[in-house]
């Protein structure tokens, strides 16, 4: 049996739409601009790094950082990542990548800081 729903126009919510392209780096949810939901809870990215690309060594003091390789290979502290493994970096855990192939992957941070990034010499 089919229910009837009744139409109410004040619950009608317009979808908003953006391009990953227009995002930083492939950041696009997090308490930054551009974003595509802005939020001081977490942040969520999908980037892409180049074969032989390193990041700045680093750690942060509060977030943590869940990882998703959706494709390629990346060597973080000593050991190998590659598609569809998960890696999470817990706070105070320094992190110093080397991408062994051109990789996607997926990142979402437990907060969105913008400073709470600490570089390592």
């Amino acid at each position: 049996m089919l229910e009837k729903f009744t139409y109410i126009p004040n619950f009608l919510k317009i979808m908003e739409t953006f391009s990953l392209k227009d995002m930083w780096r492939g950041w696009f949810v997090g308490d930054f601009e551009p974003s595509a939901y802005k939020t001081k809870n977490f942040e969520v990215a999908y980037g892409y790094h180049k074969k032989g690309d390193t990041w700045q060594k680093h750690y942060h003091k509060i977030a943590t950082e869940i990882n998703l390789i959706t494709e390629g290979k990346v060597k973080v502290n000593d050991q190998i990542f590659s598609k569809g493994d998960i890696f999470i970096l817990k706070p105070n855990e320094i992190v110093d990548p080397l991408f062994l192939e051109d990789t996607r992957f997926v990142v979402i941070k437990t907060i969105s800081d913008a400073n709470d990034k600490y570089i390592v010499e």
